[in-house]
């Protein structure tokens, strides 16, 4: 049973304090209509009973169920964190976000309803947070629960979670350690998955810090401060620095990486319904390390 407790503060209307608290009006509906509750003072009220200061206003929500358009599969995830509203996995390269349409493939999406069936979760809806390229791997995050999307979906549009990544180069992007790029990007004509900048796109906005280079090699961390498609990956070439492996954007091809050198590493953010501030750091795989390896062997 999923519930949420507040002390009321002011002399307001149920619905209104619901409305304060982030819960939308489809989700009062869902609780009000499909076997969720509200509560005042442990008693059962209606969206317009009248709230007195120090009332306790505690609402029930329905169970969310399962999702039957998206299949279960056993596959062994790295959990990175897990709570009652969020679960934060290490996504490996290779593998898409969420299912195609067009694609008879599995998605992070799929492996994450498998382990929500396994554990018998009550909650089954797979409500995916921040996405990820088929070949970026690194830290993804999760909604158990619609309120918990819907709060962090908050956070995110007011910039309230801070994504780094590991970006490889073959070429460095100018002579600064510490550079932004504000660029404008928008769809390639002609392509339905291509990128590229271009004055009629939506703003984006990309940090970098060159961390180390050597043998050839350049590491950038880089902090997204828009999330743009590919937002890294076109800026990085718009700037003559395309990624290693990223053969879409004119990156080299790299021996021992299916894709392009880019890896979410760190997220560090609040977590909106506990107040826990959160910093999870994603470790690389092993492919990327021994692909690293390679380089300051001088084999690559």
């Amino acid at each position: 049973m999923l519930f949420f407790s507040w002390t009321c503060d002011q002399k307001v209307y149920v619905k209104t304090f619901l409305r304060q608290k982030g819960v939308s009006r489809r989700q009062l509906a869902k609780i009000k209509y499909h076997g969720g509750t509200i509560l005042v003072n442990n008693k059962r009220v209606g969206s317009k009973y009248f709230l007195s200061l120090g009332d306790q206003v505690t609402i029930i929500y329905p169970p969310e169920g399962s999702q039957d358009q998206i299949m279960a599969v056993d596959f062994p995830l790295e959990i990175l964190y897990e709570d009652r509203d969020y679960l934060i996995v290490n996504k490996p390269a290779g593998y898409t976000s969420i299912p195609s349409q067009f694609k008879d493939e599995y998605s992070m999406a799929n492996f994450v309803k498998g382990y929500f069936v396994r554990k018998n979760y009550e909650n089954q809806v797979i409500h995916v947070v921040t996405r990820l390229d088929r070949f970026t791997s690194g830290a993804m995050i999760f909604a158990k629960h619609k309120y918990a999307h819907s709060q962090i979906d908050q956070l995110m549009q007011s910039g309230g979670i801070n994504k780094q990544y590991l970006a490889f180069t073959h070429s460095a992007i100018d002579s600064d350690q510490h550079g932004l790029i504000e660029a404008p990007i928008g769809r390639k004509e002609g392509s339905i998955i291509e990128r590229c900048v271009r004055a009629d796109g939506q703003h984006a906005k990309t940090e970098y810090w060159l961390e180390d280079s050597q043998a050839g090699l350049y590491r950038y961390r880089v902090q997204l401060h828009t999330g743009r498609t590919h937002q890294i990956r076109v800026h990085f070439a718009y700037l003559g620095a395309p990624l290693c492996g990223d053969d879409l954007y004119g990156g080299s091809q790299e021996a021992g990486l299916a894709g392009q050198a880019l890896h979410c590493q760190r997220l560090a953010f609040k977590q909106p319904l506990t107040q826990e501030d959160l910093v999870i750091e994603a470790p690389l795989s092993q492919d990327f390390k021994t692909w690293l390896a390679s380089y300051q062997k001088g084999d690559a």
